[in-house]
C-alpha cells in the first residue's frame, strides 16, 4: 500500500461532493483534517474478511472488487468504480468485514476514519440521509444479485454480467468495447459459475455473433439480443 501524498485533500474533498455539500465550513476542515489518501497496487488486498472497519472509503481512480470465498468458490458481489463508496455496511451494522476488497488494478482510495463520519452524521441530518440512502441502495442491489444467482441459468447469469459491466465502466471509445479486461476467472466469479463453464459460454455468445473476444478485451454486438438472454434468464 503506497501514499497518497501527490494528492491535493482539498481538491478530493470537494470532488466527492455528495459529502462535502451539506458541510458548513467548520465540519468541512474537520473532515481535511482527518482524511488520508492510499494507493493500493493491482491485486492488492484493501480489507480483509473479519477485519473491523476503520475506514469510510471512496475510490477516487481505478477498480475494485468485493468479494466472499465460500466453499463453493469466490462469489464477487460487488464492483466499485470511480467516486464509488464502499467497506461501510458492516460498521453501521456493528459488525466485522463478511467481504473482502482488493484492487483490479492501481487505485486510488480516500479513507476517512469512521469516528469522523460519526460525529459529522450527530450533527448534520443531511449526511444521516445520504447514508441512509446509500445503504437502501445497496440492499436493493443485494436482492436482485440473490435473485440473479439463484434463479438465472449460466447463460442468463453471463448475459448480465456482461451488461453489468458496460453499465459501471462504460465502453472504450469505439462504443462497444469494454473499458474493463477481466480475466475469466474474475468474470466467472461475478457470474456464479466456474471458470471452464464461463469460458465456454463466452465462445457460445461469440460463435452466435453476440460478442467479440480479443484476449481479455470482450466486445459487445448485439446487446439487446444479450439483453433478452438476461432477462429470460
Amino acid at each position: 500500500m503506497g501514499s497518497g501524498n501527490n494528492y491535493d485533500k482539498r481538491q478530493v474533498a470537494e470532488s466527492i461532493d455528495v459529502l462535502w455539500d451539506p458541510l458548513s465550513e467548520e465540519e468541512r476542515q474537520y473532515l481535511l483534517n482527518n482524511i488520508d489518501i492510499r494507493v493500493f497496487k493491482k491485486n492488492e488486498v484493501i480489507y480483509h474478511k473479519g477485519d473491523t472497519p476503520r475506514y469510510f472509503r471512496c475510490l477516487l481512480e481505478g477498480k475494485v472488487k468485493v468479494y466472499i470465498d465460500g466453499t463453493g468458490g469466490r462469489q464477487i458481489v460487488r464492483l466499485i468504480k470511480d467516486m464509488g463508496f464502499f467497506a461501510y455496511r458492516a460498521a453501521f451494522a456493528g459488525e466485522q468485514f463478511k467481504t473482502e476488497a482488493s484492487a483490479f488494478e492501481t487505485s486510488v482510495i480516500c479513507q476517512i476514519p469512521f469516528p469522523v463520519i460519526w460525529k459529522l452524521i450527530e450533527t448534520n441530518s443531511s449526511l444521516a440521509i445520504f447514508f441512509i440512502k446509500q445503504l437502501a441502495t445497496m440492499v436493493g442491489e443485494t436482492d436482485l444479485l440473490v435473485i440473479s444467482l439463484t434463479q438465472k441459468h449460466i447463460r442468463g447469469r453471463l448475459a448480465e454480467s456482461l451488461l453489468k459491466l458496460k453499465d459501471k465502466y462504460g465502453m472504450e471509445e469505439d462504443g462497444s468495447t469494454l473499458s474493463i479486461y477481466l480475466s475469466r476467472e474474475d468474470l466467472a466469479n461475478l457470474s456464479n459459475m466456474t471458470t471452464s463453464n464461463a469460458i465456454r459460454t463466452l465462445s457460445a455468445f461469440a460463435s452466435e455473433k453476440l460478442i467479440a473476444i480479443d484476449g481479455r478485451k470482450i466486445k459487445i454486438i448485439r446487446e439487446d439480443e444479450l439483453r433478452n438472454i438476461s432477462n429470460l434468464g
